[in-house]
């Protein structure tokens, strides 16, 4: 005889939400990293928290540069310096000029697993303590704070701007056809360009670094691309300067034909070779 089966639907655990997320918990012994839920919950880009996860995740030395953080993501440069600002104006990244024992001063990027924490890395900074429920959010944690470029921008005119440089804006579209800017564009990042020009860079250098190794995608106006490239870009270094001429150093004579035996010499003006003059002389000396 067959066992008898049920058609009843299998009772739900007595704690199982009826809604929402339901966690499935392993406990982790090795390759994890412990983050505070004010960072994974924090308010604002996914980009931003995306990236502190990410940066939490490394070992200590890890190069963390803009360069670095793109070559991992897919999102472009524009957006990871954004989230960078974000992660420094909340406290969580700390950039330190010291001077290392050579005398040479270098930056060095500490990242705290709350904003505030101690910069020594092998210290583990106290928590901070919980808040009360329904207390404004602690300064710098929750809320991102505002980024310049949601300031209102002052009237341009394209009259005021400098017309190499925008010459040089305008041909960008040439190299490549995206990077089509508008008039008030073009106004904006010309004093950048106009710096560039300033400081000896040729209009041809300034092209191929505004075009070199541009995503294959934008996520934003191509003017904000260049406006990054811009004002992170360094300045290469100036021409070295032409050193005066020696004083010391006497004038190249030119050319001359000898009119004895038509050998080349060099002698202010025309005349006779070193060594028919001295066969002058001797002839003269033995008449």
């Amino acid at each position: 005889m067959a066992d008898p089966q049920s058609n009843a639907r299998l009772r739900a655990d007595a704690g199982a939400p009826t809604s929402g997320v339901i966690h499935v918990r392993t406990r982790l012994t090795a390759d994890f990293t412990v983050i505070s839920n004010a960072l994974a919950q924090r308010r604002g880009s996914a980009v931003t928290i995306g990236v502190a996860v990410y940066i939490l995740s490394l070992p200590t030395g890890t190069p963390v540069t803009i360069a670095a953080l793109c070559a991992h993501f897919t999102e472009g440069e524009i957006l990871i310096s954004r989230a960078l600002r974000e992660l420094e104006a909340a406290g969580y990244l700390e950039r330190r000029r010291e001077r290392l024992p050579s005398g040479q001063i270098r930056t060095r990027t500490y990242f705290h697993d709350v904003p505030g924490g101690d910069t020594d890395p092998d210290g583990f900074p106290e928590p901070p303590k919980p808040r009360p429920r329904n207390a404004p959010p602690a300064e710098g944690i929750a809320e991102p704070l505002p980024t310049p470029d949601h300031q209102p921008e002052e009237p341009v005119s394209l009259a005021d701007a400098d017309p190499q440089a925008v010459a040089v804006l305008t041909s960008l579209r040439r190299v490549d056809p995206r990077l089509v800017l508008s008039e008030r564009e073009a106004v904006r990042l010309a004093p950048a360009v106009t710096a560039w020009l300033a400081a000896g860079v040729a209009p041809s250098q300034i092209t191929t670094t505004l075009t070199a190794r541009l995503p294959d995608r934008f996520l934003a106006r191509p003017a904000g691309i260049l406006a990054f490239r811009l004002r992170e870009t360094p300045l290469p270094a100036p021409p070295p300067v032409p050193l005066p001429p020696s004083p010391d150093r006497p004038d190249v004579q030119p050319f001359q034909t000898c009119d004895g035996c038509e050998r080349a010499f060099r002698a202010p003006q025309p005349g006779h070779c070193r060594d028919c003059r001295g066969h002058g002389k001797g002839l003269a000396a033995a008449a």
